[in-house]
């Protein structure tokens, strides 16, 4: 199972490797091109027209003629043709989804609110098994500590193989699936750099806003120019990233194991806060909207297994 997970892993990053992926706008001097405005490096192989003046002018002074494509609201997962299999078949079609509620919604903010909550209710089946293992490690706690216990100490081969043994029984017994939190990654990395690219290619998300932050602006730029209030997408990324690591943690590990997996979650959170500081508004709410589903989710999960539980107690 583990083989699989990683073949499928490396497949997955072979596909992104060597197709289409978002290329930045530079200067005749070879350096990326900001907006004057937002700080966002600009996108040179965008999908769509930008109708912002200052957007426009900087496309054309930098040879780019944006005229031949089409307006952002007439976007179809064909145009543009064949990009490869990553843009063709994970990133056209997600910057068409998030077009299409974007319109209906009148507002792209909430658009990618709604297209991240969409493609978790999609996925639930899948990610549901990575929280319902973790419940089940907690009712395997108790007989994985006690065989931590009889092994302390025990370095030899034999015993080492009898102790995975005993664990996979116990694992067999609680119907544990030592991969199924694997899962969960393989969803989230390719959905996170499909999103990232997608909403780059949009000139509709970064020149909009959502209640009045700008989505193409990242906190640092914000803060750089006097827009202290952008600090508060670095805080919501942060707290939705330790809650939802924190839901997500197994219980089945007990002493120098747990504070192992404390620290590099706590790790984890503190390099997600930092690189939260260069996200642009868009992809910080996806972010904070894709954890705080999962956050619920867990919660969901907990909730059932322990009124199971109880009702089990009561026949």
């Amino acid at each position: 199972m583990k083989k699989r997970m990683m073949k499928l892993l490396t497949l997955f990053l072979v596909i992104v490797s060597l197709t289409g992926c978002t290329t930045l706008l530079k200067d005749k001097d070879k350096k990326p091109v900001k907006h004057p405005q937002t700080g966002q490096t600009l996108t040179k192989n965008i999908l769509c027209q930008p109708i912002d003046g200052k957007t426009l002018e900087l496309y054309k002074k930098n040879k780019i003629n944006v005229t031949e494509l089409p307006k952002c609201e007439k976007f179809q997962i064909n145009h543009g043709g064949y990009e490869g299999i990553w843009a063709t078949v994970f990133v056209k079609p997600l910057a068409w989804l998030i077009i299409q509620l974007g319109m209906l919604l009148k507002n792209y903010g909430l658009s990618i609110i709604a297209t991240t909550l969409l493609i978790r209710l999609i996925t639930v089946p899948l990610t549901k098994k990575t929280a319902m293992q973790s419940e089940q490690m907690k009712l395997a706690q108790p007989e994985l500590t006690k065989l931590e216990k009889k092994y302390k100490n025990r370095t030899d081969q034999d015993s080492i193989m009898q102790k995975n043994q005993e664990m996979l029984s116990i694992y067999q017994k609680y119907k544990i699936n030592p991969m199924a939190g694997c899962l969960f990654s393989l969803i989230q990395v390719p959905l996170f750099f499909a999103f990232y690219e997608a909403l780059n290619r949009l000139p509709v998300i970064f020149e909009e806003t959502f209640f009045g932050f700008q989505m193409g602006t990242n906190p640092i730029t914000a803060m750089a120019s006097g827009q202290y209030q952008y600090i508060i997408f670095v805080i919501l990324v942060i707290g939705a990233s330790y809650f939802s690591f924190k839901l997500n943690s197994s219980a089945s590990m007990s002493g120098e194991q747990a504070a192992q997996m404390k620290m590099m979650s706590n790790m984890m959170v503190i390099f997600i806060g930092i690189a939260s500081l260069s996200l642009s508004t868009g992809i910080a709410l996806y972010w904070i909207t894709n954890n705080i589903f999962t956050i619920i989710q867990n919660l969901v999960v907990k909730r059932r297994k322990e009124n199971a539980k109880n009702a089990s107690l009561r026949r």
